[in-house]
């Protein structure tokens, strides 16, 4: 009986301390390859781009070693473009429908461009992405249901694109252009948090997204006062700048003109680069921080967090 009893601690304890091991090996870290997408705007022009060796990254405050840096300006790089329109905009927003068609006409040959419409927490396309440039310009309409916050919550809507992106290939860089006023009707006092903001940056950067932000009123009252504005552009800077792209605003009204902001972002289109770089990922896909700096005189755009995987995607 003694004896067994010894058995039966022995194997309990070596069944202890294999668990042990086995969760220890779980926490080790791992060195994997990852990358993500920047853009680097010359401030004068300068052909050829930045080198390499002009940046610097860190990863969760921890330098990370950069392992290449490849411009994405060719056919071999594919570019996705979703036009996201808030269908609670006001009507006004009419008076931009050519400077809208052009830039979707503006964009690569190759370049698959598709609109949508953001309604009931959706992100209805008018049709499939597609390189048939005016064929898609022509599934632009005015916003046609009308009605304060009928898109429910334009961050409900940008989650719902991330997860059923109209495309499957891996190689495409995937750029959202939303129209909206930002505000986020299911919680309507501002809140660096909230958590429908929060959950529509988790989705983008998940599915890679690139999201610009071109602030237009709707027709709510929200949007007549200087709360609204606020809250709304806020929110849309927070979402653009966590996944590298910007927001475009003109105070506390509507612009007068998309054309510079649609300029601007065709420059940055232009010039993006796929950063590689290496990271140290535990068992399970992490969400790092990333602080990316340059020596050089550059407008520099990156996500502020990146997915990291411990094996591939």
């Amino acid at each position: 009986m003694f004896n067994r009893k010894l058995q039966a601690a022995a194997l309990v304890a070596a069944g202890s301390m294999f668990a042990a091991a086995f969760a220890l090996a779980a926490e080790q870290k791992q060195q994997v390859p990852a990358s993500t997408v920047i853009t680097v705007v010359p401030k004068k022009e300068a052909p050829g781009g930045i080198p390499q060796s002009a940046l610097h990254l860190k990863l969760n405050g921890k330098e990370a070693a950069i392992t290449n840096l490849v411009p994405l300006h060719s056919p071999a790089n594919p570019v996705e473009l979703v036009l996201l329109i808030d269908d609670g905009a006001r009507t006004s927003l009419g008076l931009q429908m050519d400077d809208m068609a052009k830039f979707i006409k503006q964009q690569r040959p190759d370049t698959r461009v598709a609109v949508g419409y953001m309604f009931n927490g959706r992100a209805q396309l008018a049709g499939p992405l597609s390189t048939d440039h005016n064929a898609v310009a022509q599934t632009l309409h005015l916003p046609v249901h009308g009605g304060a916050a009928i898109s429910a919550s334009p961050y409900f809507c940008l989650s719902d694109l991330a997860k059923n992106w109209p495309s499957n290939d891996p190689r495409a860089r995937r750029e959202v252009v939303m129209i909206t006023d930002g505000i986020d009707y299911y919680e309507v006092r501002y809140d660096p948090e909230d958590p429908y903001v929060q959950a529509a940056m988790d989705d983008s950067l998940r599915a890679h997204l690139i999201v610009y932000a071109i602030y237009w009123r709707s027709a709510d009252f929200l949007d007549r006062t200087n709360y609204g504005a606020d809250d709304g552009q806020n929110l849309l800077a927070e979402i653009t700048q966590e996944t590298g792209g910007t927001s475009y605003w003109q105070g506390l009204g509507n612009p007068v003109s998309f054309v510079p902001y649609f300029d601007d972002i065709n420059q940055r289109l232009e010039n993006q680069y796929e950063l590689q770089f290496t990271a140290e990922v535990g068992a399970k896909p992490e969400l790092q921080t990333v602080k990316l700096s340059v020596s050089a005189k550059v407008k520099l755009d990156a996500p502020h967090e990146v997915y990291v995987y411990p094996g591939p995607q």
